[in-house]
């Protein structure tokens, strides 16, 4: 059986956590419990998911992300170098700001033994000839935007002064991480990464505190920097990514359509498939899947995790044949448009919520793709 994602019902990857594992983590983080306590009952967690998402029919499992407070943040305090702090004024998103580290660089950058690594082998036990498990991590791009943001740029500068310097330590420090994924039996990585949800959205330049060619070096540096990551992988190994416009508590932080990066990142990215968020029309339109490599798949995210409310069928089959008028439809795949819980608050849905969405996402899959 082809175990190589993207799958054509497919997932992001994280899932909304049980308070009982929200309890432990409060309780770990007062001193109350012990790391090795935590442990435990992270694996009890993680191992009710697997069997949860295997009982869905997903041909692919995760963790849930279950070990992490947010998506991106904890893979980055994993390498030497990277401080963090509790923030004062969080990520402003839509209506609420999202209080997750301010996280800035203290040191040169660079990776010994990563805990994900520990993380992915755990979930490896439980694959089987229908499964395959998949590790998600932050792209090496939203690693670089996080260290030159305005608010980070001069302790960044203090310690790069050469930005050049600092694309090649990141780069080098994920390669070591999927060169040791792949050790560990992982052969399916997805890149997360929201910096092209702000570099489409109408703020790009304030956010990114520069003008328009100033941003267009930006983009090009970012993927860069992503392909920089993926040159020299094992042939076997699959490397797809997921792009999003922010997902906390079921609010976003960006918007706008993938045309102003489409034909950069969607021919020069070198990536197997694009998960790309489609759900609501701050996404745009389709017609930008016309840049996509002949050698790539994207993934569909049709389908919100940011509502409770259940899809309509036949409205999800109908926007899957208007995408198919610009990539073939064998190229195509279905998921929901990101994760249920990107950080571990996890959005405004139950998990009876959650798993009917994922059961629609199956259902449409089958009737489309037979």
């Amino acid at each position: 059986m082809n175990n190589n994602a993207p799958f054509k019902y497919d997932i992001v990857g994280s899932f909304l956590r049980p308070d009982y594992l929200k309890k432990a983590r409060s309780e770990y983080a007062n001193g109350k419990i012990t790391a090795e306590e935590l442990k435990k009952v992270e694996n009890v967690a993680i191992t009710d998911l697997i069997t949860k998402q295997k009982a869905a029919g997903l041909r692919v499992i995760t963790d849930g992300e279950f070990r992490r407070s947010s998506w991106h943040l904890d893979f980055m305090w994993a390498f030497n170098g990277v401080g963090h702090e509790k923030t004062k004024d969080g990520i402003p998103f839509d209506g609420e700001a999202a209080l997750i580290d301010d996280t800035f660089l203290i040191g040169k950058v660079s990776v010994n033994s990563h805990p994900f690594v520990e993380h992915f082998k755990f979930v490896k036990q439980f694959e089987d000839d229908n499964t395959v498990a998949r590790q998600t991590i932050p792209a090496p791009a939203q690693f670089l935007f996080q260290m030159i943001i305005p608010e980070n740029l001069e302790k960044t500068k203090a310690i790069y002064p050469n930005e050049e310097e600092l694309i090649l330590d990141i780069a080098d420090g994920y390669k070591k991480v999927i060169k040791d994924l792949y050790a560990a039996g992982c052969r399916n990585i997805q890149f997360d990464d929201c910096t092209w949800g702000v570099c489409v959205d109408p703020n790009a330049c304030l956010i990114f505190g520069t003008d328009e060619d100033g941003l267009q070096d930006n983009i090009e540096k970012l993927i860069r920097i992503n392909n920089l990551a993926i040159e020299g992988k094992p042939e076997d190994l699959v490397i797809n990514t997921h792009i999003c416009r922010g997902n906390f508590h079921s609010t976003w932080a960006c918007q706008g359509g993938y045309d102003s990066v489409a034909k950069d990142l969607f021919a020069k990215e070198n990536v197997q498939a694009f998960y790309l968020e489609f759900d609501d029309e701050r996404s745009g339109d389709f017609e930008s899947l016309k840049y996509v490599g002949k050698d790539k798949k994207v993934v569909l995210g049709l389908i919100t995790t940011k509502s409770p409310v259940l899809e309509n069928k036949h409205d999800i089959i109908k926007r899957i044949k208007e995408a198919s008028k610009y990539i073939p439809l064998e190229r195509l795949c279905l998921s929901p448009q990101c994760g249920f819980a990107s950080t571990e608050e996890g959005n405004k849905l139950t998990e009876e919520e959650q798993w009917a969405k994922l059961k629609l996402v199956q259902e449409v899959a089958k009737e489309v793709w037979k």
